[in-house]
C-alpha cells in the first residue's frame, strides 16, 4: 500500500517538526529514543498479533487447504495456485521464469506482462515442492497480510510516531485495512505490500547529508525487488511519493533547497540501480513474446469510485454485509471505511493541521487521490451522474495510465489514514506535544504547557475519549475469516499419474473444458496440481490478440467455442462436417495427443459433444479419454 509518512529526519531543525507545531521554543526536548537495531516487547507483541490477524483471515482455508478456494474470485485463487506452481517448475528445471509454455499452448504466457509475483513464487519454490501450491498459497496469502502490517509498525514507531500503542493501530489499519483485505479474496498480489512502507520511508529519506549513495543504493534495490512482486502498488507509490515530496517543499522550502542536491543525487543512484536490475525483465514484458498493448481499449477506465462507498462497511469486516454489494455494486472494495472512521479521519485532520506536518501531507495525499480516483463518471450510492470526473479528460490509450483502474488509486487513501490513525492516537497520548522540564512531581495525567505551567484539569477527558473514538472507528473493521468454497481435486487418472503413457514430450494434454477466464476453474488446477508436468492448450492470463491488444486468455479457437457454448446452453448442438474438420484442424494446432474429460456439471453433454466430433471415447480410471494421436499424426 502507498504510505505517505515524513521523517522527522526531514529537518535538520527539529526531530520532532513532523508531528508536532511548526514553531517550538529553544527549550523544547526530546524524550529519550528507544534503540532503533533492537525489537523491544512491544515491537514482538505487535508482528505476533499481526501474524494471528493473518491466520484468522486464512482461517477457512486451513480447514481443509486441499479442498478450499475463494468463494469471491475463485479463478483468481486459482490461477495464483498454478503461478507459485510456475515457479517451483522453473527453478526444478531451471528455465526462463520470464516466460511459460505450460500454459496457452503452443504460444505460451508472457509473465511479466501478467500479475507473475516471481519475487515470491521463486523463493517460496522449496514450499510449493514439499506441500503443494494450495499450502503455499495460504501460507503465503497470510504472512504477506502481517508483513505488510509489520513493515508499516516499523516505519511508523522509527519515523513518525513514538507511541508504539499508535503504531500498532496504524501498522494494523495499513496491513489490514477493508480494501486491503477484500483483495485477499484471490489477488495476493495486492496485499504483498511489505516492501512498500519501507520504499517510501527511503525516498523521504534521500539527500541525509553523506549517506546519499548508500541510501540511494538501499531504494533502488527495494524498487527492482518490487517489480516482482506488484509494479501497479509500486507505480500508485511512487505517484504517492511524487505528491508528498512536491507537498513538503512548498510547505519547507528552505529545507528543500538545503537537501535538494543530496535528494537528486540518491534518487538518481537509486533509479539508475532498479534500471539496470529490472531493464531485461521490463522490455521482455513489452517486447517479448506474448506480449501486448493496453488492455481491451481501456477497458478499466470507467471503474471510478463511489462516494458513499468511503462511509460503507466492507464485506469482509465485522460490521459488513454482503447485502451491500447489491446497492453500490459488486466492484472493488478499495476504501469502504465506514462512516465512523471517515468522522475520525476528518476529526485528526482538523485537529492535526496546524501541529503537524506528516497529517498536512496525508491531507493532500487524501484530497488528491480521492478526487483521480472518481473515474470518468462521479458516482453515487452506485447510480452514475451525468457529471464528469477527472478521467474523462484521459486518453484511454495513454501509456502506463491505460491499464489502470481508477478505484485502485484509493488504495493511496487507505495509506494516508493509516497514517493519520497513529499519528491521532499518538496526540491524544500527549505525545505529539512540546516537551520541557517538569517537575518530578507532575501528574501523570496533566500536560505542561510551553511556559511550564499544568495543562488544565479539563485535558483529562481527552485521552479517555480520544483513545475510545479511535478504538470505536476501527473495531468495525476488523476482518473476518475470508468466504470460501469447496473444490474437488483433479481426476486420479491426473494426479496419478495415468496421463504419461498418452503424452510424449513436445505434445498436450487437452482438458475439456480447456481452461479459460470463464470455464476453465477446474481444469487450470489440473496443471496447477501435477507440478506443470503436461503442457495445456487456453488458460487464465492476459495475451496479445491478432491486433498485438491485451485481451483476457487465449484467442478461441472454433473447438473451444463450441465446448463453451455448450456448458452454457446445456445442450450439444448439431454438428456438421465442418465442425469435424475444425476440431482436427484445432488439435493439430494445440499438439494434442489425448482429450481428457473428468468429473463436471456438465459432464453428459460434454460426453456427447465430443464423442460426436472425435469418436468413442475410453473410459481409463476415473476420465473420459480420446486418444487423438491417430487423427492428427
Amino acid at each position: 500500500m502507498a504510505v505517505p509518512v515524513v521523517d522527522p529526519s526531514l529537518n535538520p531543525t527539529s526531530a520532532r517538526d513532523a508531528v508536532e507545531p511548526d514553531a517550538t521554543g529553544p527549550d523544547a526536548t526530546d524524550p529519550p529514543r528507544r534503540p532503533r537495531r533492537r525489537p523491544g516487547r512491544a515491537d514482538v507483541l505487535a508482528i505476533g498479533a499481526y501474524a494471528l490477524i493473518g491466520v484468522l483471515v486464512c482461517l477457512n482455508y486451513w480447514v481443509d487447504v486441499q479442498h478450499r478456494v475463494s468463494s469471491h474470485l475463485p479463478t483468481d485463487h486459482s490461477w495464483f495456485e498454478w503461478l507459485f506452481t510456475h515457479g517451483a517448475y522453473s527453478v526444478r528445471h531451471l528455465e526462463n521464469p520470464l516466460f511459460s509454455a505450460r500454459q496457452n499452448a503452443p504460444d505460451g504466457v508472457n509473465m511479466m506482462a501478467n500479475t507473475s509475483l516471481l519475487g515470491m513464487t521463486i523463493p517460496l519454490a522449496p514450499v510449493t515442492l514439499l506441500f503443494g501450491p494450495q499450502v503455499t498459497y495460504a501460507l503465503y496469502l497470510g504472512g504477506a497480510l502481517a508483513a505488510t502490517a509489520a513493515t508499516s509498525y516499523w516505519m511508523l514507531s522509527r519515523h513518525l510516531v513514538r507511541s508504539r500503542a499508535g503504531a500498532f493501530v496504524g501498522g494494523a489499519f495499513l496491513g489490514f485495512a477493508p480494501g486491503i483485505v477484500h483483495h485477499a479474496n484471490g489477488q495476493p498480489n495486492f496485499v504483498s505490500n511489505f516492501l512498500l512502507p519501507l520504499i517510501v520511508t527511503r525516498v523521504l529519506l534521500l539527500g541525509r547529508p553523506g549517506r546519499w549513495r548508500r541510501d540511494g543504493l538501499v531504494l533502488g534495490l527495494l524498487v527492482a525487488y518490487q517489480v516482482f512482486i506488484n509494479e501497479e502498488m509500486l507505480l500508485l507509490t511512487a505517484l504517492a511519493c511524487l505528491v508528498a515530496v512536491v507537498a513538503y517543499v512548498v510547505q519547507r522550502p528552505r529545507e528543500a533547497r538545503a537537501r535538494a542536491g543530496g535528494f537528486l543525487a540518491a534518487l538518481g543512484v537509486g533509479g539508475g540501480l532498479a534500471l539496470l536490475l529490472t531493464a531485461y525483465p521490463i522490455w521482455y514484458q513489452f517486447n517479448g513474446p506474448q506480449s501486448y498493448r493496453g488492455l481491451q481499449g481501456g477497458v478499466f477506465h470507467n471503474w471510478g469510485e463511489d462516494l458513499m462507498a468511503f462511509v460503507t462497511f466492507a464485506r469482509d469486516t465485522v460490521a459488513g454485509d454482503e447485502a451491500v454489494e447489491k446497492t453500490i455494486g459488486l466492484t472493488e472494495q478499495n476504501t469502504w471505511f465506514g462512516w465512523p472512521l471517515v468522522l475520525v479521519a476528518l476529526a485528526a485532520l482538523v485537529l492535526l493541521w496546524r501541529r503537524s506536518l506528516a497529517a498536512r501531507i496525508a491531507g493532500v495525499l487524501v484530497v488528491v487521490f480521492t478526487v483521480a480516483a472518481i473515474g470518468p463518471k462521479v458516482r453515487f450510492d452506485g447510480v452514475e451522474t451525468t457529471v464528469d470526473g477527472p478521467w474523462a479528460y484521459i486518453p484511454d490509450d495513454l501509456p502506463l495510465v491505460e491499464m489502470m483502474m481508477p478505484t485502485r488509486l484509493t488504495l493511496v487513501v487507505t495509506g494516508a489514514v493509516g497514517v493519520l490513525l497513529a499519528l491521532a492516537w499518538d496526540a491524544v497520548g500527549g505525545h505529539g506535544r512540546p516537551r520541557v522540564p517538569a517537575p518530578r512531581a507532575a501528574a501523570d495525567d496533566t500536560t505542561a504547557d510551553s511556559a511550564g505551567k499544568a495543562a488544565p484539569a479539563r485535558r483529562r477527558w481527552v485521552r479517555p475519549v480520544g483513545y475510545a473514538a479511535i478504538a470505536l472507528a476501527v473495531l468495525p473493521l476488523f476482518p473476518r475469516p475470508l468466504p470460501a468454497q469447496h473444490i474437488d481435486l483433479p481426476p486420479h487418472f491426473i494426479t496419478a499419474g495415468g496421463w504419461r503413457p498418452y503424452v510424449p514430450d513436445g505434445r498436450t494434454l487437452v482438458p475439456v473444458p480447456i481452461p479459460s477466464n470463464v470455464h476453465g476453474l477446474s481444469t487450470l488446477r489440473w496443471s496447477a496440481l501435477t507440478g506443470h508436468e503436461f503442457p495445456v492448450p487456453g488458460g487464465y492470463f492476459i495475451g496479445p490478440n491478432e491486433l498485438g491488444e491485451g485481451v483476457f486468455g487465449a484467442p478461441n479457437r472454433p473447438t473451444s467455442t463450441l465446448i463453451y457454448a455448450t456448458i452454457d446452453a446445456g445442450t450439444v448442438p448439431a454438428l456438421t462436417a465442418e465442425n469435424r474438420r475444425q476440431a482436427v484442424e484445432d488439435l493439430r494446432f494445440w499438439r494434442a495427443s489425448v482429450v481428457v474429460l473428468g468429473a463436471h456439471p456438465r459432464e453428459a453433454v460434454l460426453r456427447d459433444l465430443m464423442t460426436g466430433l472425435l469418436g468413442p471415447a475410453q473410459r481409463v480410471d476415473d476420465v473420459w479419454l480420446w486418444d487423438v494421436r491417430p487423427l492428427v499424426d
